[in-house]
């Protein structure tokens, strides 16, 4: 896997991954940077909010679980020293669909924290990680 970072102007950055696709960084004003993109600390956030989701949406599936929509909200903090290294993670999932099983739900959500996921396996020996999940059924 490979990925390439260029320095656009300022604060700005152009990250590239290795299957060609392109995404711009900046910092905050506050920092020297004119908020033209996401910072690229939410980005290690956003890379664990797609792998678990991406996880969790697999496993429902082959468990033919009838999952209709994943959402994973992150709340994080970091340490106020240098480096500022993420402390606390709190990773919810938000799992709608139609008779969904609550067990094959937490199973997904356990698997991929704690097996599946690179991201959160990396982050989370750094930081206190926490996984929670809430199901939504769908209408009739």
């Amino acid at each position: 896997m490979k990925a390439r970072v260029k320095w656009v102007e300022e604060r700005t950055f152009l990250g590239e991954s290795g299957s060609g696709h392109t995404v711009v960084m900046d910092g905050a004003p506050d920092a020297g940077g004119r908020d033209l993109g996401v910072r690229p600390m939410e980005m290690l956030l956003l890379g664990l909010g797609g792998c678990t989701a991406y996880d969790v949406v697999d496993i429902l599936q082959k468990s033919r679980e009838p999952v209709d929509d994943v959402v994973i909200e992150i709340d994080a903090e970091r340490s106020d020293d240098i480096p500022k290294v993420f402390t606390r993670i709190a990773v919810k999932y938000i799992v709608t669909g139609r008779g969904l099983n609550p067990k094959k739900v937490e199973r997904a959500v356990h698997l991929s924290a704690d097996k599946y996921c690179s991201a959160s396996v990396m982050l989370g020996a750094t930081a206190e990680m926490t996984h929670d999940f809430e199901i939504v059924e769908t209408g009739q």
